[in-house]
């Protein structure tokens, strides 16, 4: 049985927990889902441990990926009981626990950590388990996790539930520190191989921007993507001007709700993407920049994470109903968004697909028959 599969069904294990949890009061107590939560994480470390002492994985975030694939059930299981499509497993959790997981953001974003992320980590195991490479996943997986609690934590601790925080919360801190860890940890290891020649790279490198129509397109995307998130950052930060302070009413009223996620978002986008998404342009114009390599995966799973979280609280039912986009302009608005996501996306295949562009033409090792970069 592959490991992936072994992970798979452990994480099932956690509705049972659930379970028992909704139906032994004494387990409910705001301290008491803190303690038992934090516990529970220690447990599962320790039962993933045992299983693979016999065969123990060589990464350490085998055991990060295993553990985090069990609250991918919890996550899943909250969100689809908000959304109506079970019950009997977390009540006691929204009373008590978090609340704030209740809002139309949350809910979007336990549905990407219980299906994308629990995919993401489903892979990773897999990869890991076949000694395949996988730390481009990592850094798309590290980028997304990242922006989730970045903006989660941010927006519960500003926003109309700041003064609601009970003690589960904390439990959230390891989910925003791990990601961390891993970024790190993943832009730190050498790429994959790669048997692109020097004379490959040279004629590459020799192209200008004009006779590279893909690169020039995506300029020009990208270009359009920072106007975008300076626009929607000087909305939220409360430019007087008249077309900021109509964008909202017109367009997106979802940016003053009062939850302040998506204030949050656009703030992150502002002083952290916008800078990136210039960086990337110049990456695209200058040969021999290795780091467009990493960092646009990375930048591609945050952005893609959020603008999921962003379009569906948007739409959600449980936003309230002033702060849906207006039928007026909700192909326009769907549409942008959509747009705006998918940039960094189609970016970031493109660098990985034809890297030749951003390969620098020192190679690390050389064959004695064809110069090769490693």
């Amino acid at each position: 049985m592959g490991q992936e599969i072994c992970v798979f069904l452990f994480s099932l294990t956690a509705l049972p927990v659930l379970y028992t949890m909704n139906n032994v009061p004494a387990f409910q107590e705001p301290l008491v889902i803190l303690e038992i939560g934090l516990g529970v994480l220690v447990v599962v470390f320790f039962l993933v441990y045992l299983a693979t002492r016999l065969n123990p994985p060589k990464d350490p975030f085998f055991y990060v990926f295993a553990e985090f694939s069990f609250t991918c059930v919890i996550d899943l299981v909250s969100a689809t009981e908000y959304d109506g499509f079970a019950s009997g497993l977390m009540e006691f959790y929204q009373r008590t626990g978090e609340p704030y997981l209740g809002t139309s953001y949350a809910i979007m974003m336990c549905y990407w950590d219980g299906i994308a992320h629990f995919l993401m980590y489903l892979v990773l195991v897999r990869r890991m388990s076949k000694k395949k490479p996988y730390r481009s996943l990592g850094l798309f997986w590290a980028g997304s996790l990242l922006s989730n609690m970045v903006v989660f934590v941010s927006g519960v601790a500003i926003g109309k539930y700041g003064l609601e925080i009970r003690p589960a919360f904390w439990i959230n801190m390891p989910f925003l520190l791990v990601p961390v860890w891993g970024a790190v940890s993943f832009f730190r290891r050498p790429r994959d191989p790669t048997t692109i020649t020097l004379s490959k790279i040279e004629r590459k490198h020799k192209l200008s921007l004009v006779w590279r129509p893909l690169d020039m397109l995506l300029s020009v995307a990208l270009c359009a993507a920072m106007a975008f998130t300076l626009f929607r950052g000087l909305v939220v930060l409360g430019c007087p001007l008249e077309a900021f302070t109509s964008y909202p009413t017109q367009y997106e009223p979802y940016l003053n709700d009062p939850v302040a996620y998506p204030r949050v978002m656009m703030l992150c986008y502002l002083f952290y993407a916008l800078p990136l998404l210039g960086s990337f342009v110049y990456g695209l114009r200058t040969p021999g920049c290795t780091w467009m390599l990493d960092w646009t995966v990375f930048v591609a799973g945050a952005m893609t994470q959020c603008q999921w979280c962003h379009i569906g609280a948007s739409l959600h039912p449980r936003t309230e109903a002033e702060f849906h986009i207006p039928e007026s302009s909700l192909f326009q608005v769907l549409l942008v968004n959509v747009l705006y996501a998918a940039v960094p996306l189609l970016l970031a295949k493109r660098c990985n697909s034809a890297p030749a562009f951003f390969m620098s033409m020192a190679a690390p090792a050389q064959s004695n028959q064809e110069k090769k970069v490693n």
